[in-house]
């Protein structure tokens, strides 16, 4: 990674809240920011790296900004040029010394503010990853499973929805709310990277990699007592160990089941740090986050698929399903009983449920294999397989039919 990729990666959230404190337009901030950094991927090379590379990179976009402003006759001063430039290097690299609880405060609105309720979740997700963690339109685009124009429009749409809103830190419940989104809005773009819905993929680590970047810059954010850090403490461990797996699910580009996965090429220092921050909320009243990662943290004390505690794990499932209503649960569920008293038993819980998708049917298939009845097994696949839009996973599909 190059000294600027590796700013880009650090410090484009910070510069970019500072930027939209100052001149409380996202348009503005983002188009100066990225102006700036296309400047130093020309002069950098030439003339070495600067000795403050976030001070160099604040004052490009802020002399652009007020050049964009000047255009559109909205500068409230008209400075000569130079002393413009002047002003603004020795406000940077001022702002960048001083650095700390400031930066932190306003990089903390910026987070904030791309959660606002107005905003749709998946509206929420892209914003988030593209002006906190700086990741290109095209990488979201992506994600989402749409064209590089598609997610453009997108988020100039969610830009403009929040250019009369106060970029401001919200408190009371209003502010735990606002966090709870932040860590939807994070697992919800962890889900589509470890689990791409189409194309060739098995797994997009490296945007999994930035959800889990942006729980940990929101935890970094709030004080260890906020009310709402220990569920993001239990949303981090259930995706570290989640994302621990990574190496060990695709072989010769083909998906491998956790049963299948060689733990070898688990990530170790993941699932340490994991279950860290597990230990004190082992005790702590139930979450979905929490008992998810419980769920998780099974499967990594287990030394080898055959010592998993799955009738545990069932129990975990059942309140978890309790909890939350949720159909997805039902299904996780019944693949655990399954595992712990039998495919029947699995079957059972999986009657009437309904689920859009091929994950519902495959495991079905799977469960019916497993108790003996391949003519429906069959037909359960082909159902799995006909809407399957993932090429791994449906090859996946159509191997385990091909070997009833």
């Amino acid at each position: 990674m190059s000294e600027l990729e590796s700013v880009l990666r650090e410090e484009w959230g910070r510069l970019l809240a500072l930027l939209v404190a100052q001149y409380r337009r996202l348009d503005l901030a983002e188009d100066g920011l990225g102006d700036a950094f296309e400047s130093a991927s020309r002069t950098w090379p030439v003339d070495g790296v600067p000795t403050n590379p976030p001070a160099w990179l604040l004052t490009a976009a802020r002399r652009r900004i007020v050049d964009r402003l000047r255009a559109e006759v909205v500068a409230v001063r008209k400075l000569p040029l130079l002393a413009v430039e002047a002003g603004l290097t020795e406000e940077a690299q001022r702002t960048m010394a001083d650095a700390g609880e400031h930066v932190a405060d306003e990089r903390l609105r910026l987070v904030l503010l791309c959660a606002h309720p107005s905003l749709a979740p998946e509206a929420a997700a892209a914003l988030t990853l593209r002006m906190v963690l700086g990741v290109p339109t095209e990488d979201i685009a992506r994600l989402f499973l749409v064209s590089t124009s598609t997610m453009a429009a997108r988020l100039t749409r969610a830009r403009k929805r929040l250019g009369g809103e106060r970029f401001a830190v919200p408190s009371g419940p209003e502010l735990s709310d606002r966090v709870g989104v932040v860590g939807d809005v994070a697992y919800l773009a962890f889900t589509a990277g470890y689990a791409p819905g189409s194309g060739a993929d098995v797994l997009r680590a490296d945007v999994a990699a930035e959800a889990i970047r942006l729980v940990r810059v929101l935890r970094s954010l709030l004080a260890p007592d906020f009310p709402g850090h220990s569920e993001l403490d239990a949303l981090l461990a259930l995706m570290l160990i989640q994302h621990s797996r990574r190496d060990a699910r695709v072989q010769d580009g083909r998906l491998v089941l956790l049963p299948d996965q060689d733990r070898r090429l688990w990530h170790p220092d993941e699932e340490a740090e994991a279950l860290t921050l597990l230990t004190p909320l082992v005790s702590a009243p139930p979450t979905p986050y929490l008992l998810q990662a419980l769920i998780a943290s099974e499967h990594a004390i287990a030394r080898s698929a055959g010592d998993t505690d799955w009738p545990r794990i069932a129990d975990r499932y059942r309140e978890l399903e309790e909890l939350t209503g949720s159909p997805v649960v039902r299904l996780n569920r019944a693949v655990a009983v399954a595992e712990a008293d039998g495919p029947h038993a699995g079957l059972r819980l999986l009657a009437g449920l309904s689920l859009p998708g091929h994950r519902l049917p495959a495991a079905r298939a799977e469960l019916l294999a497993r108790a003996g009845e391949p003519e429906a097994a069959r037909a359960s696949y082909d159902e799995a397989i006909g809407l399957c839009l993932n090429e791994a996973e449906r090859a996946h599909l159509e191997g385990r039919r091909a070997r009833l």
